[in-house]
């Protein structure tokens, strides 16, 4: 159940899914309602309207990949690509666009219809009487069960068809509302969207291939020149691929074909039939949306949406000048989603990683050029003293064999007043000596000091301070014991003293 916004009209379901996994939104476009469609919100019959959201044709505009959004004409590219517009070229002629939206933004004049459809999903949901017995609750909960889920069949009547449960109705639980960019482009931009069934490489790698084959299917007209806007990878290896085609007039000018026009002739049965064999898988129109179908898309609650939860989602829009409110039903939606922004995501980081990349870049040029201008400057200084040399050297032979003039016998005392204060003791040059004396000193301990500098952890320190306490007390301990241990050796010898004075006493 993928989520867009309407399958071109007069497609199967096929080109529903295809929009869906085109890395867009899906497409606003009048769709033909199945049971197996995508959800949409067009009315369910083709209002035969052409423009930006109505219309028989897949004007429709993804999300993802950018609005596109597309007026139908009544006539495409002619044959030869012959005079009508502007130059001369794809035979069309001016006419006035009529303004209807329809698709999206038509509702549906089938009241009676409606209505029916509503008394049989309350009759599914409530009071079954299918069965005539108990077995009509356990039915009406598992319709009511299907209905919360979005999908099968509710049996609620013997002469009547059961009712199809699809994510539109207004019970499905599995529904929220997110913001999508609203493209900026102008129709005489010429801005037309394909999403490719390849990978990125592979279209960049035969781009120019492309090109040519794109210049065959408009009929290989030399006045026409297609170019591409731009290339970008979509999930599911798949690429969007935009372009815009130039046609140039027989005196020289040049003009971009209007994107309505373009996407008309692409959506030629065999034009499209050509586009298929190269891989096209959708193709749509980035043109920016006029303000009165903006107001008309907000003003009415997509299909199964809660009116009140739309109108919160249009008071919650972040930015309401760049993002319009969209819904998401289902969990394959919410997964498309999340998948185009992790490759947006990707994305980027890529090109995080590149400008962090130039920034190291830069940075390295910038230190190159800083030791550069350090550099010149030394060599400027070293040439303004030589290129000083060389004066006072061109300027003594200039002046070789003159006598010294007053003004410059004035100088030369002023020079040698100067020189003897510089030289005495008490006067600058000592007080220079002095300082670069101390700055020497500074330099130095300043130094020794960082080298010296370490940290030590609060725990360790205490742990420290713990285990030298310990060592004082042990060593004070041993001290007091020496001390008890001289003053026994005192005693001893004290005692031995008096023995031998006893002795020497009773010999004599």
């Amino acid at each position: 159940m993928a989520f867009n916004f309407g399958a071109p009209s007069g497609t199967s379901g096929t080109a529903a899914a295809t929009a869906a996994s085109a890395g867009g939104f899906g497409g606003f476009g009048t769709t033909a309602t199945t049971a197996g469609s995508a959800f949409s919100f067009s009315a369910p019959t083709n209002t035969g309207t052409s423009g930006l959201f109505g219309g028989t044709q897949n004007k429709g505009f993804g999300f993802g990949t950018g609005f596109g959004a597309t007026t139908g004409t009544s006539t495409g590219l002619g044959t030869g690509l012959g005079t009508g517009l502007g130059f001369g070229g794809f035979n069309t002629q001016q006419q006035q666009q009529q303004t209807t939206l329809g698709g999206l933004f038509s509702q549906p004049t089938q009241a009676p219809t409606q209505s029916n459809q509503l008394i049989h999903t309350a009759s599914a949901l409530s009071a079954p009487t299918l069965l005539g017995d108990e077995r009509d609750a356990i039915l009406a909960k598992w319709n009511q069960l299907q209905a919360f889920w979005g999908t099968g069949k509710g049996y609620f009547n013997n002469n009547n068809a059961p009712v199809e449960f699809t994510q539109e109705n207004p019970f499905c639980r599995f529904k929220a509302v997110g913001y999508s960019c609203m493209p900026n482009n102008k129709d005489e931009d010429g801005l037309v969207v394909f999403v490719f069934n390849k990978k990125e490489a592979d279209i960049r790698g035969q781009q120019q291939q492309l090109v040519e084959s794109l210049h065959k299917v408009l009929g290989g007209n030399q006045t026409l020149t297609v170019n591409v806007e731009g290339i970008k990878t979509l999930p599911d290896d798949q690429t969007e691929v935009v372009i815009y085609v130039v046609e140039r007039s027989p005196n020289g000018t040049s003009r971009r074909v209007p994107a309505t026009t373009l996407y008309a002739h692409f959506e030629q049965a065999n034009i499209k039939t050509q586009l298929q064999q190269l891989g096209v898988t959708l193709s749509m129109t980035r043109t920016e949306l006029s303000p009165a179908q903006i107001k008309q898309h907000l003003q009415n609650p997509p299909a199964g949406v809660d009116p009140i939860i739309w109108e919160q989602a249009k008071v919650d829009n972040p930015d309401s000048e760049k993002l319009i409110p969209v819904p998401m039903v289902g969990f394959k939606e919410l997964l498309r989603r999340l998948k185009v922004q992790d490759q947006m995501t990707k994305q980027h980081q890529t090109r995080l990683d590149i400008i962090s990349e130039d920034i190291s870049e830069l940075q390295k040029n910038q230190t190159t050029t800083m030791a550069k201008i350090a550099q010149y400057k030394r060599k400027l200084m070293d040439l303004s003293h030589r290129t000083l040399q060389v004066l006072i050297k061109q300027e003594i032979q200039r002046k070789s064999g003159y006598a010294i003039q007053a003004d410059e016998e004035q100088l030369r005392v002023q020079l040698d007043t100067i020189q003897c204060e510089l030289n005495a003791p008490t006067q600058f040059k000592g007080r220079l000596n002095e300082l670069m004396s101390q700055i020497r000193m500074q330099n130095h301990f300043g130094a020794v000091k960082s080298e010296e500098r370490y940290y030590i952890d609060a725990d360790l320190l205490r742990e420290i301070k713990q285990h030298l306490k310990q060592q004082q007390e042990g060593l004070s301990h041993l001290i007091s014991i020496i001390k008890d241990d001289l003053e026994d050796i005192k005693l001893v010898e004290h005692g031995l003293n008096e023995t031998i004075h006893n002795r020497g006493g009773v010999f004599s």
